[in-house]
């Protein structure tokens, strides 16, 4: 198993737990709003091999509650299915934080995770503007197909699209949305893009109040991120 890196504690990447990621490195798409372009890559990884970060876990057991799985893309490890596996047998909750980039390995992993985060880039109707945040032609069907996984699952799921208004505006902003809560989505979280990439900044304005006000009437949970 490829790791890129090692975040040992965090109360963000899982609600209500705490939590180590796994950082999976390896990522075919190229959203221009990276924070982690150093996991695109699939070559040599820089992290820890699974076995000592098992290890490490191992003496962890009972001082976090889970271990998320993340990247990169962490469905693009074979070994993926295994090491969920061995977590889960010490205890700790597993949690899965994917693009949905892979729905047949998606599929096979997801029955062993507690709680999944689905990145969601961009309107699933609109094949063109998802090709554009993800910069790689055709990822859009790979998206729907993941979507409807999760969402046929049973397993505890947060939909979440991190934006920025130079990839998206506010009404491809409620597009999205609206085409997710048609779905069943209820949980949904916005996440408003850092600098990177050569992005700029967002504007204090983006998104509007109007937009936001209309994303929390959707669904049953809203949340938005700024930082």
């Amino acid at each position: 198993m490829r790791i890129g890196g090692l975040t040992p504690f965090t109360s963000i990447d899982y609600p209500g737990k705490l939590a180590a990621v796994v950082f999976v490195q390896g990522c075919p798409w190229r959203c221009g709003y990276c924070h982690n372009p150093h996991l695109q890559q699939r070559g040599a990884a820089a992290g820890p091999s699974w076995a000592d970060t098992l290890a490490w876990l191992r003496r962890r057991a009972g001082l976090i509650d889970a271990v998320v799985f993340s990247g990169g893309e962490p469905t693009i490890e074979p070994a993926l299915g295994a090491a969920m596996d061995e977590a889960r047998a010490l205890g700790l909750a597993v949690g899965l934080h994917s693009g949905g980039i892979y729905p047949r390995r998606l599929r096979e992993v997801l029955p062993r995770a507690d709680w999944i985060g689905l990145d969601v880039k961009a309107p699933l109707a609109d094949d063109a503007l998802h090709d554009r945040v993800t910069g790689v032609a055709g990822s859009a069907a790979a998206a729907r197909e993941s979507l409807r996984i999760v969402l046929g699952s049973g397993v505890d799921s947060e939909l979440r699209t991190t934006a920025h208004a130079a990839l998206l505006d506010d009404a491809a902003l409620l597009r999205l949305a609206e085409g997710l809560a048609a779905q069943g989505a209820t949980h949904y979280a916005l996440q408003v893009a850092r600098p990177a990439g050569g992005l700029p900044a967002a504007a204090a304005d983006y998104p509007a109040p109007s937009t936001l006000a209309r994303l929390g009437a959707l669904f049953e949970r809203f949340t938005l991120r700024r930082d």
